[in-house]
């Protein structure tokens, strides 16, 4: 009988370079016979039809294997090193981890393919030139495996919005048919339709797909892969009166816009120049100010652009990012954490209502203002990071994510859904709750784990971004629940942390170095072990119990210390630094630690920011914001000294007052430069020094801690950090009402004996302080004991000397 061939393609969907000497390993022997050993040959790289490397190979297979189950992997060179598994995605079965592709022959032969990202597979991409034009083409691609007929349609591009009757749509271009392939994506290029042999002529046009559903019902729908979403207001016209005006729609529902991912616009405002992105990106590095690539050596700063420039009524954007990036610089923090800036419902909001993960947000600025940020960023030493989201969907997803190809609660391909609609009295029962304000995706399926996979990389690799924060992935491994009767779901909790595991793999493969922190709420130790161990490969997580223990809102109960909080209260009440130290302990082990965050400063119940929680709300005036400043210094100083990596939210480094919530932020901005200059210059100055002292100190950007010292009554907590035999650091806090003028003991065989210089007293008076315990003075440490002057409300930081 003749041979059977098998046609093997690895798809990388990257347009770069990442990937050599990719090699197909199998389950098969050298003719072609099933086998337990694998064997090995090299692949070809060539051009895939979305213009990115891939690799392929042909094995001719003996005809007696016909029916048998073969699997398949690779094995490349990249970024990693040498000899890395191409394969990211894991076996569809809840327990599985092993990584392999596998089939069954079949008696015509086949074609066996895996795509490691869909970055330029999924959506509206340029396609290499292949006609008589010599230019690239266009080519769509959307997945709809349940549709009867997809088409795209255009709008006219001074409206940019199709209504769900179809009225919007212009007549030329006509409508472009798309030809469905076996996995249920619905595509159509130049070969198929020769007016998309040229994509520049597409270039800034708004599309949608019109989608025959599976019951004959026609939805018109955004390309959930889209770069742009026309749009930088808050409209709805299906809900809301509208002018026809395209800035006044919000994104979520206007349509999709064809970009040209490989042209960056240089400069902002509508005669900005356009550059290639080689070109964009030179000088993109000081050499003299390198990134940090560990998240021992990060300082970070939060930031919403949204909160930003309090000149404008709405909300700021990623230009006024750009103008506080020589604040950023003066202050000395070496990485930016933005709050979610994939497009997102209404204008006004935190971003954590993302519906197209590829796009930026218009209002904010979008896509080409991210990168000069990034860029801007870059040549100072200042790393990015996204704060991203994929736990949910917006709310909303009506024109993107809902009901894509089917009115069938069981066939909404983006949700996850358990059961038949049949099963429940209300057919909403089998959607998945996970406690975020939507619905779950449906993680099991693997073109939805590329959505949030193939837009992380994107931001990778054509926005140079170097981190991600993931929003609640406690929601995504551990929470979910069948909406019916909220019982385990145990499946979509499995795919969840599959999920997270491809995501992370696919990033390191990408980007080794890359940065990953997860909000995450259990004590899961998997969150943070590296996934080719079969953790979910986080650095670290987020810490709110380091928050709650040092400041405190009003939600949590007796067990958690709130220490600012409660001597805010001004009664001399004895603290709980005991609970407190053993938070301050647990940090070492990969947290973010912070004293204020996003949901911290004025959105949670009771929480305020920092220098309001100090003095309990007391008007900030004379004497009461001296010493609300001081206590803020002790908090600021106990984060960023801790073992964990250190975060403060923006324009607490100048005292921020205003409360910081999600539906009016834009009514309480903070002129943070302005403050700066003024009533919060001197808590700059010290913000200033203890992040220097924090970047300058190996000792400080260890994960070694000692605690040495806790008093409840005295309100005194000292503990020592180190590197090796040679960098020591001793820190002494004191949150007293006042002065140990006369000094204070701290006693403990772990401390070293020796000389101690000291290196920062936050009572300075260049930091608005009294100027107690100041002055400088060596200390000396004898008997396991040292004895130094603590100001009221005040830490002292000093280095051991070394006296040979």
């Amino acid at each position: 009988m003749t041979r059977v061939p098998v046609h093997f393609v690895y798809a990388t969907g990257l347009d770069a370079d990442l990937f050599l000497h990719a090699r197909l390993v199998g389950s098969w022997s050298t003719d072609g016979r099933l086998s337990e050993s694998w064997t090995s040959l090299p692949m070809n790289e060539s051009v895939g039809e979305d213009g990115c490397p891939c690799f392929e190979a042909t094995v001719e297979f003996d005809p007696a294997g016909i029916g048998q189950t073969f699997r398949w992997g690779v094995l490349m060179d990249g970024p990693r090193g040498r000899d890395g598994w191409g394969i990211m995605a894991e076996i569809d079965r809840p327990e599985e981890r092993d990584r392999h592709r596998s089939f069954v022959l079949r008696p015509e032969g086949q074609r066996e393919a895996y795509a490691l990202t869909r970055c330029r597979l999924l959506g509206a991409n340029k396609v290499p030139a292949g006609n008589a034009h010599a230019v690239p083409g266009l080519r769509f691609a959307v997945w709809a495996p349940h549709a009867l007929a997809v088409e795209v349609v255009f709008a006219d591009s001074a409206r940019g919005y199709i209504a769900d009757d179809g009225t919007g749509q212009v007549a030329s271009p006509a409508p472009v048919p798309l030809a469905k392939d076996a996995e249920g994506v619905w595509q159509g290029g130049p070969a198929e339709d020769e007016r998309l042999c040229n994509y520049a002529a597409f270039v800034g046009r708004p599309y949608m797909y019109r989608i025959t559903r599976d019951d004959g019902s026609v939805a018109y729908r955004t390309d959930i892969f889209s770069r742009l979403q026309f749009g930088a207001g808050a409209i709805d016209p299906a809900r809301t009166p509208w002018t026809g005006r395209r800035s006044e729609l919000d994104g979520t529902v206007s349509c999709s816009v064809i970009v040209d991912p490989d042209v960056v616009v240089a400069d902002a405002g509508p005669q900005g120049a356009e550059l290639s992105a080689a070109e964009f990106w030179q000088g993109e590095f000081d050499p003299a100010r390198p990134l940090p690539r560990r998240m021992e050596d990060l300082v970070i700063y939060e930031m919403h652009v949204g909160a930003l420039n309090p000149g404008r009524k709405d909300a700021g954007d990623l230009e006024d990012a750009i103008a506080l990036v020589p604040h950023l610089v003066d202050l000395g923090v070496n990485a930016v954490e933005l709050l979610p800036i994939s497009e997102f419902r209404e204008e006004v909001n935190w971003g954590y209502a993302t519906s197209h993960f590829a796009a930026v947000e218009t209002s904010a600025g979008g896509r080409d203002a991210l990168k000069r940020f990034v860029r801007e960023c870059h040549r100072y030493g200042i790393a990015v990071i996204l704060d991203v989201v994929y736990n949910h969907y917006h709310h909303q997803a009506e024109r993107a994510q809902w009901a894509y190809d089917s009115n069938q609660p069981e066939r909404n391909i983006w949700y996850w859904y358990e059961g038949s609609a049949s099963d429940y009295g209300d057919p909403t029962g089998g959607y998945i709750d996970n406690m975020s304000t939507a619905w779950a995706p449906r993680f099991d399926e693997e073109i939805v784990r590329q959505l949030f996979i193939s837009s992380a990389v994107a931001f990778i690799t054509e926005f140079h971004i170097d981190g991600f924060r993931v929003d609640q992935t406690t929601s995504i491994h551990a929470y979910a629940v069948l909406h019916a009767d909220g019982r385990p779901a145990h499946h979509a909790r499995a795919f969840g942390a599959k999920f997270l595991r491809q995501w992370s793999r696919t990033l390191r493969l990408v980007k080794p170095d890359v940065l990953l922190m997860a909000e995450d709420h259990s004590t899961w130790e998997d969150v943070t072990k590296p996934s080719d161990d079969g953790g979910l490969g986080f650095d670290a997580t987020w810490y709110a119990d380091f928050y709650h223990h040092l400041v405190g809102d009003g939600e949590k109960g007796p067990n958690y210390a709130k220490l600012l909080r409660t001597a805010g209260l001004g009664d001399q009440r004895p603290l709980a630094f005991e609970s407190f130290a053993a938070t301050l302990y647990q940090s070492r082990l990969k947290k973010v630690v912070y004293n204020e965050s996003h949901d911290e400063a004025g959105n949670a119940a009771g929480s305020a920011r920092t220098i309001v929680t100090a003095v309990n709300g007391a008007p900030l005036l004379g004497e009461t914001r001296r010493w609300a400043e001081a206590r803020c210094r002790f908090a600021a100083a106990l984060t960023v000294l801790s073992p964990g990596t250190p975060m403060f939210f923006m324009g607490e480094e100048v005292g921020a007052q205003k409360p910081y919530r999600y539906n009016d932020f834009v009514h309480h901005k903070e002129d943070i430069l302005g403050e700066r200059h003024g009533i919060g210059q001197a808590l700059f100055r010290f913000y200033r020094d203890l992040v220097r002292l924090r970047l300058n100190e190996p000792a400080l950007r260890s994960r070694q801690l000692n605690i040495l010292h806790v008093h409840d009554a005295n309100r005194v907590i000292a503990f020592r950090r180190w590197e090796g035999v040679d960098e020591d650091i001793l820190v002494i806090a004191s949150l007293a009402d006042s002065a140990y003028r006369h000094g204070y003991t701290i006693g403990n065989e772990r401390l070293p004996p020796g000389r101690w210089i000291q290196l920062l007293c936050s009572d300075d008076t260049t930091y608005g302080g009294w100027g107690i315990g100041c002055g400088g003075q060596d200390l000396f440490s004898t008997n396991h004991a040292i004895t130094a002057v603590l100001p009221a409300c005040g830490v002292v930081v000093f280095r051991r000397a070394l006296d040979r």
